[in-house]
């Protein structure tokens, strides 16, 4: 087809109402007008219209009365992006919704209006967020931002799918404990969409968690001596009397951190740890050892100007934070690999526990409030044990012997 017939085409479809069946080859042939749109309607299936802008853009629509006689117009897509016969099938079904009494336009504005799951993690943050402590709102938010929002961020919450997110889960395999943390994000936050009516159902229920291998890194006598040994040569650096203090402790970094002089009885010998300062926010009283009281009192004469903090930071009234750096130092002068701060932590269990010390007396002691949660620690259990055991196997060995040479 040429200019002039595409014209005339163009003449009959607006001026004498004949109307062409659409085809790819039609479509194509078309030539914009640079002063007007242009509109066609299929001659085959009444409704089905293409409109075509000056720019040369092509969309495909439907143009129907409604149930209450209001004329409505609905886009199909844009040439290019769907052929026309996809356009034709689009059409058809829209148009049958509409002869089925339905109003295709108006539930596609009403799905446009539906919640994305960006939304729900803007609710999630404002009614939720500040219940959590800062870190793991932090946590949650490197999460969404990293994750959840690139991945399902537009998508709406009513139409996400339990095999979208064991997708999502699927993708972070090699990163179990990232890849579970997601999942139970994801899991709480489609929860509240329930409690808010935004679904019926939450898609994240039921899928599996990937198995995770619990650290089990701590320092032998040998190495707790080496560390301790580069601490004392820090005699005037705060932070050196923070890695103490968690090693005499057991105490979880933000909770020594967050330490003020007020929770503690020197005399006594007790850390009353407030709600706010502990994982479980249930408050706990620690008893001390002479040690750790002899640290804090170092401590107090340490710091370079009073503070309400135990530890206190550059700034007045503000708490230490950041201590990895010079950890980082410790370590490389230590000559210790693969330790983390919170390593010191089983390092205080794992001896007290090899000491002979029941598992429930250790996990009252590091706030555990479930029993298998201080069970990682039993096989250490087993070593007074197996020494006792010894004792009677040595004594008859000795017997045995004397009766031999005899």
């Amino acid at each position: 087809m040429n200019k002039g017939d595409n014209v005339l085409s163009n003449v009959y479809n607006e001026e004498k109402g004949k109307m062409p069946k659409f085809t790819k080859r039609f479509v194509e042939s078309i030539a914009p007008d640079p002063e007007k749109t242009l509109k066609f309607w299929d001659a085959e299936i009444k409704g089905f219209g293409l409109v075509v802008l000056p720019s040369g853009r092509r969309t495909y629509c439907i143009e129907y009365r409604n149930a209450d006689q209001v004329k409505k117009r609905l886009k199909i897509g844009v040439h290019g992006h769907i052929t026309t016969e996809e356009a034709r099938d689009l059409a058809k079904r829209g148009l049958g919704q509409v002869a089925h009494g339905h109003d295709p336009a108006e539930q596609k504005k009403q799905v446009n209006n539906l919640t994305t799951v960006e939304d729900l993690t803007n609710n999630y943050l404002e009614r939720h967020g500040y219940k959590k402590r800062p870190k793991s709102l932090q946590e949650d938010q490197k999460l969404l931002q990293n994750i959840i929002l690139p991945s399902l961020g537009r998508l709406k919450v009513l139409y996400i799918t339990r095999r979208e997110l064991e997708s999502l889960h699927k993708n972070y395999q090699n990163t179990p404990y990232q890849a579970n943390r997601t999942l139970a994000l994801l899991s709480k936050m489609f929860s509240l969409a329930v409690s808010w009516g935004w679904r019926e159902d939450n898609p994240a229920s039921g899928i599996l968690k990937y198995q995770e291998e619990k650290r089990d890194r701590w320092l032998n006598e040998e190495e707790l001596e080496r560390l301790w040994t580069v601490l004392d040569g820090y005699p005037k650096h705060i932070t050196a009397y923070v890695f103490k203090f968690l090693l005499l402790t057991g105490a979880r970094k933000g909770e020594a951190l967050g330490a003020t002089w007020d929770q503690f009885d020197l005399e006594k010998k007790v850390w009353t740890k407030p709600s706010h300062l502990t994982k479980q926010k249930k408050k706990e009283h620690l008893p001390l050892s002479e040690k750790a009281i002899g640290v804090l009192r170092i401590v107090k004469n340490v710091s370079p100007f009073p503070s309400l903090y135990v530890f206190p930071g550059r700034l007045a009234g503000a708490p230490l934070k950041e201590i990895k750096t010079f950890w980082k130092r410790v370590l490389k002068e230590s000559k210790l690999e693969n330790i983390r701060i919170h390593d010191l932590r089983h390092t205080h269990a794992s001896h007290l526990v090899s000491s002979g010390l029941s598992l429930s007396i250790v996990g009252k002691l590091l706030g555990h409030t479930q029993a298998s949660t201080t069970q990682r620690y039993a096989h250490l259990a087993d070593e007074p044990l197996r020494q006792a055991a010894e004792v009677f196997g040595n004594k008859v060995d000795r017997l045995t012997s004397k009766t031999i040479s005899s």
